[in-house]
């Protein structure tokens, strides 16, 4: 673990953390937009790495984040039939921004914060039946690790949680979430 500054979009997420009483260890590294890129630093991290993908529905008022271990390929197609919802487009960055507060190269679990009581300001057209706008996809693999990484909003660092804990972000983030074979 690093004790470098954190910037203001990383330290939102260790301070939710924190307050939320969620145990984690961060490593800061330089800018990783790309996972062949991230797996130089990773090396030495004791956790699953995850690749993370923000899509949007063909009528752009669906939300769908999917994580899965770093070394996978996803196949959208697949993952569209499945969603019934037309084709899948990668988000924009002003989508990923919105609903996520995550610039592109920084898609992460932890921008799901951001996704906790908007149901209020946000355009109903969006909102899933929660009242959440992102619908979580995760690999099923990821429930067998140990630990888990994810960028912290921000890929500059790379932040892990224990299973147990990552399954109480998942609860305290309240929205949809489901378990696929990739």
């Amino acid at each position: 673990m690093s004790s470098r500054a954190a910037s203001p979009r990383i330290q939102a997420v260790l301070d939710w953390l924190e307050a939320h009483g969620i145990p984690y260890e961060v490593y800061f590294h330089p800018p990783l937009p790309t996972i062949g890129e991230a797996l130089a630093y990773w090396k030495d991290i004791d956790a699953t790495h995850c690749k993370n993908l923000f899509f949007r529905n063909h009528k752009g008022n669906r939300h769908y984040l999917v994580s899965f271990e770093c070394h996978k390929d996803l196949d959208i197609h697949a993952l569209e039939h499945k969603l019934g919802q037309g084709k899948l487009s990668f988000a924009s960055p002003e989508r990923m921004e919105r609903c996520l507060g995550v610039a592109p190269g920084s898609v992460c679990a932890f921008g799901l914060i951001h996704d906790i009581g908007i149901a209020a300001s946000a355009d109903p057209r969006e909102l899933f039946d929660n009242g959440h706008r992102v619908k979580y996809f995760l690999d099923a693999d990821l429930q067998k690790a140990e630990r888990i990484s994810f960028h912290p909003c921000d890929n500059t660092a790379s932040v892990v949680l224990g299973r147990d804990m990552f399954l109480r972000f998942l609860s305290l983030w309240g929205g949809e979430y489901e378990w696929l074979e990739i």
